[in-house]
């Protein structure tokens, strides 16, 4: 650790190994069903039931949130939380997104797969509850998701969710950890200092609900329990001999309509490969954010970029200092890219679209005139609306 802060020189993977060989103390989880490949399995019926009283609340929020923390194996399995014709109400609803996408052309990327080897339907949340407010109604009055995310997040949870359709012979993803960190370049992860990493993953809880059957030749998500307890993971998982112990070592569980699966954005994990003839594996991907990484004030940051655009413009071509420029950037502009409208505004390039104070620097760059920067402020904010 240079000067406390983690570096990629730091990996090593017999440090992870032995926090996943440690496994789970099952004492910790009574109503938990069983242990399945070092996934925690609950009856959602039985686990909606025991949350019933006040007391048997809180006692279903906190092994929850053992479920997900440095106690639990990161991941849990929620069999029948949804009817399967409730699913398939839904279902029947993104299959109309996925296929009005194909007939406009759209083409959605991937942050960790190639684009176009899947069907992404972006922001699925707002379209469902434009297109079936009764639908979206019924599936989001689900008392399971309710339950995962108080126990991960608290109250006030901000749900977002992105449908995702491997086809027959859709390869597998890469192992990875997800937001916030796990959309970083190793150099900007590694900026962050140590304690911004354990933050990440408790901002964040990942979800997938079955949106039909998934047998394990289907490829459901490939998952390695425990991982999410090693430090420098959002540093590690682009190491190749991470990866290779991942193929070697991750796990898969079959799931059925209506099943759904949440686990902590640190576990290393990976959509697999479909190898069926006939599956097109859907699942909606949920991704609950906590309520509390906002500011106390409203700021619109666009309004101040352009205001100081011709003070940086005049800055730049006297030569000044790249670093005082980027403090001003950074002081006055977006600089992370989410959230935005990933149908206008795709991670086809990387792991994530331009932020705004991307957009900045890159027209200071090219020395654009204050007309020119505020057009192309325009179109970056075109691409963010929803609508």
């Amino acid at each position: 650790m240079a000067g406390g802060w983690y570096s990629v020189g730091d990996c090593r993977l017999d440090d992870l190994v032995a926090l996943v060989d440690r496994g789970v103390d099952m004492a910790r989880f009574p109503l938990a069903e069983c242990l399945d490949h070092g996934a925690l399995v609950y009856d959602s019926s039985h686990l909606v039931a025991a949350a019933g009283t006040a007391a048997g609340r809180a006692g279903v929020l906190a092994e929850l949130a053992e479920a997900f923390g440095d106690h639990g194996p990161g991941i849990a399995v929620f069999t029948g939380a949804f009817a399967a014709d409730m699913v398939d109400r839904a279902s029947d609803v993104f299959r109309a997104l996925i296929e009005e996408q194909h007939r406009t052309g759209v083409a959605a990327g991937d942050h960790f797969a190639k684009p176009g080897a899947n069907d992404r339907v972006w922001n699925a949340l707002e379209k469902l509850a434009v297109a079936a407010p009764g639908v979206f109604a019924d599936y989001y009055a689900n008392p399971v998701i309710e339950l995962v995310s108080a126990a991960w997040l608290g109250p006030w949870y901000q749900i977002t969710s992105q449908v995702n359709v491997v086809n027959p012979g859709g390869q597998a993803q890469a192992p990875h950890r997800d937001y916030h960190l796990g959309f970083q370049s190793d150099d900007g992860a590694a900026a962050f200092p140590p304690h911004a990493h354990r933050l990440s993953a408790t901002l964040t809880l990942q979800g997938a609900v079955a949106h039909c059957d998934m047998p394990v030749e289907s490829g459901p998500t490939m998952y390695l329990p425990n991982t999410h307890r090693y430090p420098l993971g959002y540093l590690a998982w682009r190491r190749p001999e991470f990866a290779q112990y991942f193929a070697e070592h991750h796990v898969q569980l079959p799931l059925r309509t209506g099943d759904a699966v949440f686990f902590n954005p640190a576990l290393l994990h990976a959509a697999g490969t479909n190898h069926t003839a006939d599956v097109r594996r859907m699942a909606n991907l949920l991704q609950i954010s906590s309520a509390m990484g906002r500011a106390m004030e409203s700021v619109d940051r666009d309004r101040r970029s352009r205001a100081l655009y011709p003070v940086l413009l005049e800055w730049v071509a006297a030569g000044a200092d790249d670093a005082a420029v980027r403090r001003v950037v950074a002081a006055s502009a977006e600089g992370y890219p989410f959230p935005t409208n990933l149908d206008r505004d795709p991670p086809i390039d990387g792991l994530a679209p331009p932020s705004q104070a991307d957009v900045v620097l890159a027209a200071l760059a090219e020395r654009l005139d204050v007309t020119a920067f505020g057009q192309r402020l325009d179109d970056h904010a075109r691409r963010r609306r929803t609508t």
